[in-house]
């Protein structure tokens, strides 16, 4: 008799897991309301992924995404390409068949097609800028890394074992290739050796394998462009593009406009005020209008093909907003973290330039980009980040850029609630590793609205148990906000929350091993077929999802986790569990 109601209660739970799977697939794939997007770049490789950031407005918005559901992922077993600590974005090419892969150490041609990730040819571009102060470390270094987990590290032992694998140097390395684009003519601009702007291309476009070549070369970008007048600390932070086809460097200290073939005498150069600095990237408008922000200042340049103009009959303006004190982790300014985004575009009413501001609890705020309301200011409208907390702790601030969709807009706090002592004061790739699986990470992410008939945010929805590590991203076809961090039991995750309600409708589970570590990055790109590449803190990893429910790990409903065998597609056990 038990065997027989056994039998009955695995066939009912069978059947709800399949139902249940079959609504969440459902409601995963609504169709969304579109809204207008930023003009595309004629000069660039491709409408996304061509640029960090995704775009030029800078979204983190892709039309991609992964399905609803609960995937346990052993991220050792997916393909790599090996490229360096920080991997800020995988670039498209003018080729649907490749990618650009561009590290902190390394630029490497990746073949996806039909599955694949693999590089056909690779440019040691950190070894090569250096003249050899940082050799090229071998792919074995960047597996031992990948394999090892943090857990249970310090500070001390993190910094023995990056010394050994990456050089006593290892810090020096950090500042390479961090914004980079593709321009139309399948050209990969990034910069290496702190000042310099490389340009590189394919030996043969018609055989990629043939290798890598530097087809420009800016040594010294700083002095080819201001002579000796800057500051001996003054490095790159940013790279974009025009839309007529100019290559935007931002300085810690200022902007310029140079051409494509990196001739430094044709430079427009803006110098910023001494007391101000520079940590993100751009954003650019179809107008040539360019938004960066300083540590203190927010402002729009204005392009007109030849100069950089800050003239106000121009259309140019400057703002200042609120800032503080450089946090004890997990921040490297006192202003913004936020790389500008656009918000609002064609016969969208309101067009604004947001930011998270350099309050100790931060403030999203919204700038009119052209013209000024009747009534209002440059700035149209702030509202306090407060991710749901019932407390406020100390800071909340993020070093990522806003992640904007239409006129929704996310924000995930990066400053931990709790900072040890032992990272006090310590470099940024040790908090990079050691927060989260060693000690406390981040936690609280946030979506709000802004509202064009009162030109107001309001705040959708807010969550203090969500960790965050690194940028996020906005999936359109999922209607996600997808949030990578660590937590507890899992390990390093990447949660997938409904954009309307905030509910955790993906979840994937990588565990502790550094593979699964994001490291400063905009680690979550999803290719047109679903799968994610995921630039990890060794390099970007190319993770497929099952589509068929019986071989998915689990299907969700709420906060119910039906559980299913791969092979049979029974329910194994039910259990309830809080997210």
């Amino acid at each position: 008799m038990k065997s027989n109601r056994k039998l009955i209660l695995t066939i009912v739970f069978s059947v709800c897991a399949i139902a249940l799977f079959g609504f969440i697939q459902t409601a995963g794939a609504q169709e969304i309301t579109n809204v207008n997007g930023p003009v595309v770049n004629p000069y660039l490789a491709s409408p996304l992924y061509a640029i960090t950031h995704f775009d030029s407005s800078q979204s983190d918005s892709t039309p991609y995404g992964s399905q609803s559901g609960v995937f346990t992922v052993d991220i050792t077993k997916r393909p790599i390409v090996y490229s360096g600590p920080v991997n800020i974005i995988t670039l498209a090419s003018t080729n649907k068949n490749y990618m650009w892969g561009v590290g902190t150490y390394r630029v490497s041609y990746i073949n996806k097609a039909d599955g694949k990730w693999t590089a056909v040819a690779k440019y040691e571009a950190l070894a090569d800028a250096s003249k050899g102060v940082f050799p090229a470390i071998p792919d074995e270094n960047f597996s031992i890394f990948g394999e090892s987990s943090a857990v249970g590290m310090n500070a001390s032992s993190m910094d023995s074992l990056l010394k050994n694998l990456f050089g006593e140097n290892y810090l020096d390395r950090l500042w390479n290739g961090i914004y980079s684009l593709v321009d139309k003519d399948n050209v990969l601009y990034a910069s290496y050796n702190v000042s310099g702007i490389y340009a590189f291309a394919l030996n043969n476009p018609n055989e990629p394998s043939a290798g890598i070549t530097k087809r420009y070369l800016l040594e010294d970008a700083v002095t080819a462009i201001q002579g000796n007048n800057h500051q001996a600390n003054t490095k790159i932070s940013g790279l974009s593009m025009t839309y007529d086809g100019h290559i935007v460097i931002t300085f810690s200290n200022g902007v310029a406009v140079i051409d494509r073939d990196l001739n430094a005498s044709s430079a427009s150069f803006y110098k910023f005020g001494d007391d101000e600095s520079v940590t993100n990237s751009i954003a650019i408008d179809e107008n040539n209008d360019i938004y960066v922000a300083s540590n203190t200042i927010m402002r729009k340049l204005v392009w007109n093909g030849t100069t950089l103009s800050d003239n106000m009959a121009d259309g140019a303006w400057l703002c200042p907003y609120t800032h503080s004190v450089v946090p004890p982790a997990g921040k490297m300014g006192n202003g913004t973290g936020s790389t500008p985004t656009l918000m609002g575009f064609g016969n969208d009413p309101d067009k604004l330039v947001v930011i998270t501001d350099g309050a100790k609890q931060t403030n999203l705020v919204a700038l009119w980009r052209d013209n000024i309301a009747s009534g209002s200011q440059r700035i149209a409208g702030q509202i306090p980040i407060t991710c749901g907390f019932l407390s406020l702790p100390e800071w909340i601030q993020s070093e990522a850029s806003v992640v904007v969709y239409g006129y929704g807009a996310f924000v995930a706090n990066e400053i931990p609630g709790t900072i040890s002592s032992d990272l006090e004061g310590q470099n940024l790739m040790l908090n990079l590793t050691l927060l989260g699986p060693a000690y406390p990470g981040a936690y609280g992410v946030e979506r709000v609205q802004w509202d064009t008939s009162t030109h107001q945010w309001s705040s959708v929805w807010a969550r203090s148990d969500v960790e965050t590590s690194t940028g996020s991203t906005n999936s359109q076809s999922g209607n996600m906000a997808i949030v990578p961090g660590y937590r507890l039991p899992y390990g390093w995750e990447v949660l997938g929350l409904d954009w309307d309600t905030g509910k955790t409708v993906h979840h994937t589970i990588f565990g502790d091993k550094n593979f699964g570590n994001g490291a400063f990055a905009i680690p979550l790109q999803y290719l047109e077929n679903g799968d994610l590449v995921f630039d990890s803190i060794v390099g970007p990893i190319r993770i497929h999802y099952a589509t068929n429910p019986s071989t998915a790990s689990a299907a969700r409903f709420g906060d119910v986790i039906l559980k299913t065998d791969s092979s049979t597609g029974f329910v194994d056990f039910l259990k309830f569990q809080t997210f």
